[in-house]
């Protein structure tokens, strides 16, 4: 499966380079040239890996960044700007960047860069969300509306990788190893804790479900609302 990128640059000649740079290298790419379109794009669409330039018109990169992590989006964002002071790179973590690249810079740095950001979901936002259920990652809990889900530390753990990839299937060994690492565990264990999960969901009428969707994997989506790449 191809690499889905979101670029958001104002300077259209640069843009166009590395949308056809990216598309050599069978990595899918949007554009957006200014912050306002690009957190449009952000909020309607999945993406691996967001490319975001600082100084953007009519919403600055800092801004999306922060807007977009203060909506749970867990989406990689690797900065793209020609300010490279200790203070302007602290500003871009601080908003929630998880990766810089000082223009100019070279097109297969780039790829690199985006390739590693693609293989993990940001850590810089601490709340996940999906329909109405909420999982807070600081407090280890899960919310639907005002109620707390309970959670064992595997379901927890479970339910972590599953709003991570929202929307998308994970395998039973991406599952395993998310929540046993190396350990392997019984034949059924598997089952039996997203059997506990789904209970959960019912007893608390939460609008979402787990799906199990044969040749792709275990997907958490929206009720009626269920796509597979």
């Amino acid at each position: 499966m191809s690499i889905s990128v979101l670029l958001v640059e104002d300077d259209i000649d640069l843009a166009s380079t590395i949308v056809d740079y990216l598309e050599i290298d069978n990595i899918d790419c949007d554009h957006a040239a200014n912050g306002v379109h690009g957190l449009t794009l952000i909020e309607q669409n999945y993406y691996d890996v967001i490319l975001l330039d600082i100084n953007l018109p009519r919403l600055d990169g800092l801004s999306v960044c922060q807007k977009a992590r203060n909506a749970s989006n867990d989406t990689p964002i690797l900065m793209l700007t020609a300010k490279d002071s200790l203070a302007d790179k602290v500003a871009g973590f601080d908003a929630g960047t998880d990766d810089y690249l000082v223009k100019p810079f070279e097109m297969e740095e780039l790829i690199v860069r985006i390739i590693a950001l693609s293989k993990r979901r940001s850590k810089q936002t601490t709340m996940l969300k999906l329909a109405d259920l909420t999982l807070d990652l600081t407090a280890k809990s899960a919310h639907c509306h005002d109620a707390m889900l309970k959670l064992t530390p595997i379901t927890y753990k479970l339910l972590t990788k599953l709003m991570q990839e929202q929307n998308h299937p994970v395998s039973r060994d991406a599952l395993i190893q998310a929540v046993w690492g190396a350990e392997q565990p019984d034949s059924n264990s598997l089952k039996v804790h997203i059997h506990h999960l789904r209970k959960q969901f019912q007893q608390h009428n939460v609008s979402v479900a787990i799906t199990n969707k044969a040749g792709h994997g275990f997907i958490l989506h929206q009720i009626d609302q269920l796509t597979v790449d």
